[in-house]
């Protein structure tokens, strides 16, 4: 099944109309916090409950859900969710924050965060560097860490899922303060 979509400025030409839109953005808090679109709520991918989203849609269950994230991926995994839960009057918002906001549409921006795609970058950069040099003045078998992190990165082109991803959107610098967070990064 593919899943819909709609450019930013339709949704916003929906909004005009005086259409109520229930827009959710998956990224992480720290993503959110930093920049988006005035109408969305946070909803991580990784706390993603579709049954929960659902129960509090402000629309009715014919009215559409829409999801945005920072480019499309993220929001288009999150609409496969709802469509696995049964709910399938989901669209992902193309091209994302990047292109609601390269619109020149409504943003909210707060503190600057490094994006969830960058840390992926740096980290795995990082660690192909590390099992090169290790692998070069320490012992070869430290290469093997180069080619787990090819390996990792190949099947994440692939599926289009990225564990690494997902365990950095886990990391106290990625969440934001808020009354249910006993400690959080600032």
């Amino acid at each position: 099944m593919s899943i819909k979509t709609i450019h930013p400025r339709e949704l916003r030409q929906l909004v005009a109309q005086g259409k109520a839109i229930d827009l959710i953005d998956v990224r992480t808090p720290a993503e959110y916090r930093e920049v988006h679109a005035t109408l969305a709520r946070n909803v991580p991918l990784l706390a993603l409950d579709p049954e929960d989203v659902i129960q509090a849609h402000e629309g009715s269950c014919d009215e559409p859900l829409y999801v945005i994230c920072r480019s499309g991926s993220r929001a288009n995994q999150a609409c496969l969710k709802f469509v696995e839960a049964g709910f399938t009057n989901v669209v992902n918002v193309e091209g994302g924050t990047l292109a609601w906001d390269g619109a020149g549409l409504e943003v909210v921006r707060g503190k600057k965060a490094i994006s969830l795609e960058r840390q992926v970058r740096i980290a795995a950069g990082s660690l192909v560097l590390l099992g090169a040099v290790l692998g070069y003045f320490v012992n070869p078998y430290f290469i093997g860490l180069s080619a787990f992190v090819g390996a990792g990165l190949v099947f994440a082109g692939i599926t289009d899922t990225c564990g690494m991803a997902m365990i950095l959107a886990r990391m106290p610098w990625n969440q934001v303060c808020g009354a249910d967070k006993a400690s959080c990064s600032r």
